[in-house]
């Protein structure tokens, strides 16, 4: 549904985007990740018909947004961090302002209360747009979005100064409408990449250094244990025995106490589980076992991993050696991340050597 392929931005003598290629299927959600200044807008943009590139194509549906800008924006519902709102205009109003503009040739009342219906703004539909909360505001962008039933939605930072509540709203909304349209999500909230997205395209000073599904991602990461154990005993001790367990990656002391008990975050190493070993191991000593939990990925270290591996010549120089435990392991994001990095890479160097052979 949407193919970008060898896009290169520059200003003047700053590359924003450098030979960036990537496809997203029909009904799948991507979500596009980077550090502030990594590219991620100016793809947005470029996508959307409102920036032009230096070189090479974005296609919606096949249609070119250089070549045949008006057919390919029909095809596309955008939301950009400020939604583009007349607050004079009440958001009936609105809703038929934008069925105007687009030109849709939809039955205009079933079609808007539809849209309505769906974002939930019902009851506010004859109210001014500025009279409403950050919240309703940010609904009303993503109904002008979906005027016209078009079969791509792009959205930038969509719950940009949300509540939790709405929050989780919105991201339940976006997730119906991954059901029936093409969603692209740019967003810094790692959590609603995770909670949302199918797939997660990484860009870092204006290069993909990962590309995965959001699946694979946790599927491998839970493939390495995790727990917090709450123990009762002499700190130091504890915490030198837990990293020398046989299987342990790493372990370390947390700043949170249960009573008498200290609490310990540890890792295993891939596939291995040491609960029956920790327990033996504990009641040897005599130290009380009093709590046991599996904690999740963390998706926020494989996100720093994956940036730190791209700014180096190669994915096993510093930083990442600095995030070592003190048995030299690396994390199962750390591992990941430098996995995801040089995939990225192999198939970025593919897609150059591809375009070369075809000049």
């Amino acid at each position: 549904m949407i193919r970008i392929e060898h896009l290169v931005k520059n200003y003047g003598s700053n590359c924003a985007l450098d030979d960036v290629s990537f496809a997203v299927e029909a009904g799948e959600i991507v979500g596009l990740l980077g550090p502030n200044g990594a590219g991620k807008s100016t793809a947005m943009n470029i996508l959307t018909g409102y920036l032009s590139s230096t070189a090479g194509k974005a296609m919606i549906d096949g249609v070119d947004i250089l070549s045949d800008p008006l057919r390919a924006k029909k095809m596309i519902g955008y939301l950009p961090e400020q939604p583009p709102l007349y607050l004079d205009m009440t958001v009936w109003e609105y809703l038929n302002f934008c069925y105007d503009l687009k030109g849709c040739r939809l039955d205009r009342q079933s079609h808007l209360r539809e849209i309505c219906d769906t974002v939930r703004l019902g009851e506010v539909s004859g109210r001014l747009i500025r009279h409403l909360s950050k919240g309703y505001r940010q609904r009303v962008g993503i109904a002008q979005a979906m005027v016209g039933d078009p079969k791509v939605m792009i959205f930038d930072e969509p719950t940009v100064g949300l509540d939790p509540k709405q929050i989780i709203e919105v991201r339940n909304l976006i997730r119906g409408l991954g059901k029936t349209h093409t969603v692209i999500l740019s967003t810094h909230l790692l959590s609603e990449v995770q909670a949302v997205c199918d797939r997660i395209v990484i860009i870092n000073k204006g290069r993909i250094v990962a590309d995965e599904k959001t699946e694979r991602i946790a599927n491998v990461v839970s493939g390495s244990r995790r727990f917090r154990a709450k123990i009762c005993g002499p700190q130091a001790m504890v915490l030198d025995a837990l990293q020398k367990m046989p299987g342990v990656a790493k372990a370390e002391a947390l700043p949170e106490r249960d009573g008498d008990a200290v609490v310990y975050a540890v890792e295993t190493e891939q596939g291995l589980d040491i609960r029956k070993k920790l327990f033996y191991l504990l009641s040897e000593r005599g130290w009380a076992l009093v709590g046991l939990e599996s904690s999740g990925v963390n998706l926020e270290d494989i996100f720093i991993s994956v940036v730190d591996s791209s700014e180096q010549e190669t994915a096993k120089r510093a930083p990442r050696a600095a995030r070592k435990t003190r048995r030299g392991k690396e994390t199962a994001e750390e591992t990941l991340g430098a996995a995801l990095y040089e995939d990225a890479d192999r198939r970025r160097k593919e897609a150059a050597a591809g375009k070369s052979d075809e000049e």
